[in-house]
């Protein structure tokens, strides 16, 4: 009787042996390649084709960050952050000639802005083509050359003082009359635009905690823009062009996220709702200046 259980026993303990066997073989991990290339491709995402018959305004660049997350075979996942928008894609990447890979990334979801991403990457720089999905929409297609950036908080961050920070979406139209020494008048429209002063530069609004004083005689603008440095400072991808206009053109501002409040420390929550509330009654001075 014991020498048929082993004989019933033991083949049972084979086989539980290969299926086990057989298991870790199917539940093996596939290798991840190409890590090198994981992480952030930012750059300017500018306009290559437009529908020229429709009187619509965009912008003509925006800051974008082509995020690859994996590359599994052939397979990438990632997503774009560009403008508000974080979307993921899927695709695919092939090799081509002398190492140089080849990418084709298609936006998921079906928002209005989405579209495919073609692009190459040769020599540290990835550059190349987005097509809208929409047939009818106003720009049709943005090009691009990106480079790798790595994005790291750092709150001693400052926007630069070498610029001058003017809000072009903001103007205001004037009707303007001249009147010559022969008596005669030419009116005409003119456009003037509220400014930031270097204040903007000085102020350190992730450091430094704010008082009613410290902001009590700045313009709105002002206000606007240091508030909006604290979310720049933690990669706030803004749906606004003109809180992108001051922002993607700083060298290292780089979209990541459209929700950064849980990174927010205690200083800079305290210093948003501050500027938040002298933002309601704060005014801005119009002036002319040109582009």
């Amino acid at each position: 009787m014991k020498k048929i259980l082993l004989l019933l026993i033991v083949p049972a303990l084979f086989s539980c042996q290969k299926e086990t066997k057989k298991t870790a073989a199917l539940e093996k991990p596939e290798v991840e390649l190409h890590k090198e290339l994981y992480g952030n491709w930012v750059g300017d995402f500018t306009v290559k084709e437009t529908d020229t018959t429709k009187e619509v305004e965009y912008v003509y660049s925006n800051k974008i960050n082509i995020l690859i997350k994996s590359i599994v075979k052939n397979k990438v996942t990632g997503q774009s952050i560009v403008a508000g928008n974080t979307t993921p894609f899927l695709g695919t990447v092939i090799t081509v000639k002398n190492g140089e890979l080849a990418f084709e990334l298609k936006e998921l979801g079906n928002g209005k802005n989405n579209g495919v991403f073609t692009f190459n990457i040769k020599n540290d720089t990835l550059s190349g083509l987005w097509v809208a999905n929409d047939k009818n929409a106003v720009v049709k297609s943005r090009e691009f050359q990106l480079v790798k950036q790595e994005f790291k908080y750092d709150p001693t961050r400052m926007l630069p003082n070498e610029r001058d920070y003017i809000d072009y979406y903001s103007a205001k139209r004037d009707s303007v009359t001249e009147t010559f020494e022969d008596g005669e008048e030419i009116s005409y429209e003119e456009s003037t635009y509220r400014a930031a002063s270097e204040v903007i530069t000085q102020i350190n609004t992730s450091t430094t905690k704010l008082t009613e004083e410290d902001v009590k005689n700045l313009k709105k603008l002002e206000l606007e823009i240091l508030r909006n440095t604290i979310f720049a400072r933690h990669g706030y991808t803004f749906k606004k062009k003109s809180y992108r206009q001051f922002f993607d053109p700083v060298d290292w501002y780089v979209p990541v996220s459209n929700d950064v409040s849980k990174d927010l420390t205690a200083i800079e929550k305290s210093n948003i709702a501050l500027l938040e509330r002298f933002e309601k009654y704060a005014e801005d001075n119009y002036d002319t200046f040109g582009r």
